[in-house]
């Protein structure tokens, strides 16, 4: 642990910043992750299914009992659509529209800074290494046997651009992950809102496709 300690500190002072901004994108990759893709688990497509059937059949107090023993984005919509005991389509469409544009704000939230801090964590790399470069060439004699000195010397002026680019890594990946997971929640809160307010209007099933 003291070898890697000391080849991390060892690195210049841009260390310190890359290890900030490394703390700073791995906390937000888990946060994000909890609320994202842990909070929102839920078998979708059973549960829409299951949803839909109580709807049609009339069984709204079923369907209300099973929206209420889920915690996440697609029960709570039907809770909202449910309770609100209108036969209106346009009405109740404009219930979950509402609902659903105050639960994206939510899994959109700070997913933005996932690829600025991969930026930062990129260009404070070059920089330190560009700094360490120079500091190191600089103090190096101009003879010829400093050759290998300088050799051996890249390889420790580079450090902060190797650790920038391993901290930027996980960060981009993990932002066009969450970033997807985000739009297919959209995606089925979209549908499940039509669906259910379909049903509770006896309109047709737009997905299966009921006349």
């Amino acid at each position: 642990m003291g070898t890697i300690l000391n080849w991390y500190w060892s690195g210049g002072p841009f260390m310190v910043p890359l290890l900030v901004v490394g703390a700073a994108g791995l906390a937000l990759l888990l946060e994000r992750f909890s609320y994202i893709v842990l909070r929102s688990r839920i078998r979708a497509r059973p549960f829409i299914e299951h949803v839909m059937s109580l709807a049609r059949s009339g069984r709204t107090d079923e369907a209300l009992e099973l929206c209420a023993q889920h915690r996440s984005s697609l029960p709570d919509l039907g809770l909202v659509i449910l309770r609100s005991h209108s036969d209106d389509g346009a009405a109740l469409q404009d219930v979950a529209d509402a609902a659903i544009r105050g639960m994206v704000p939510a899994l959109t939230r700070r997913l933005a800074w996932l690829p600025t801090l991969a930026i930062t964590a990129l260009l404070l790399g070059a920089l330190g290494g560009v700094l360490n470069l120079h500091d190191h060439l600089m103090s190096l004699p101009l003879t010829a046997g400093a050759e290998q000195a300088r050799s051996l010397g890249l390889a420790f002026a580079l450090r902060p651009l190797g650790i920038g680019i391993l901290t930027a890594i996980p960060l981009v990946i993990g932002h066009t992950y969450l970033r997807e997971e985000a739009r297919n929640n959209v995606a089925q809160l979209e549908e499940f809102s039509t669906r259910l307010v379909n049903a509770l209007t006896d309109r047709p099933d737009v997905r299966l496709g009921h006349r």
